[in-house]
């Protein structure tokens, strides 16, 4: 049996495009590989002007938040603004009317972790976090699911690639951070404001994630 399923997107910047894109573009490959119908209805985000580079309904376009969370029809948020406001605020609105929950956003489970899962159990939703930390791996349920009767002791590994980058060529080049740091930039491995990764921000919000289910 077929289960369609009505997805509203909140922030349309680089990830948020990536995601807008395949659900669109896709949306027939999932249908039959799935057997379920994951249909994109609303995207919110303060510009909806800028050419993304994909093609999107207009009639799905909004500015008004709103315009998903008290939507009755959509069952899953997908949040990809970032940051921590209006973000968190944005979640727990959504959690409290009913939807389910999709986020990368790795500062507002780090801060609001608890309280948000919380909500979640009350209102009968779930939140799904999986690229929140090492989008490229399932370390998330890992932990959850297939590590869950282990007595975890440790994880390591590499946690940002900014500041790995950095780290690396000074070890292997000898080169000054400063210098490494232009380089990650140029490469388009740092943002052109680097202060939430070299700074140690973005790092220990997934180390709270991580161990918080470890």
């Amino acid at each position: 049996m077929r289960k369609d399923i009505n997805i509203g997107l909140i922030g349309l910047g680089t990830v948020g495009t990536g995601v807008a894109k395949i659900l669109l573009n896709q949306e027939n490959f999932i249908r039959e590989y799935e057997k379920l119908s994951l249909k994109l209805c609303k995207i919110a985000d303060i510009d909806i002007t800028k050419d993304r580079g994909i093609k999107i309904p207009q009639d799905i376009l909004t500015t008004n938040v709103k315009d998903i969370i008290d939507n009755p029809d959509i069952d899953i948020v997908v949040e990809l603004i970032g940051g921590l406001k209006p973000a968190s605020e944005f979640i727990f609105s959504a959690l409290k009317a009913g939807k389910h929950i999709v986020t990368a956003n790795k500062a507002v489970l780090a801060e609001h972790g608890k309280s948000l899962f919380q909500t979640a159990k009350e209102n009968k939703v779930i939140i799904k976090f999986e690229a929140s930390v090492g989008g490229c791996i399932p370390i998330i349920g890992s932990l959850l699911d297939g590590m869950s009767a282990n007595n975890i002791l440790a994880i390591y590994g590499i946690v940002n690639g900014t500041c790995n980058y950095i780290l690396t060529q000074m070890a292997q080049r000898g080169i000054d951070f400063d210098t490494a740091l232009k380089e990650a930039q140029a490469k388009g491995y740092a943002e052109a404001k680097p202060d939430y990764d070299i700074e140690g921000i973005d790092s220990a919000n997934k180390i709270v994630i991580l161990t918080s289910l470890a």
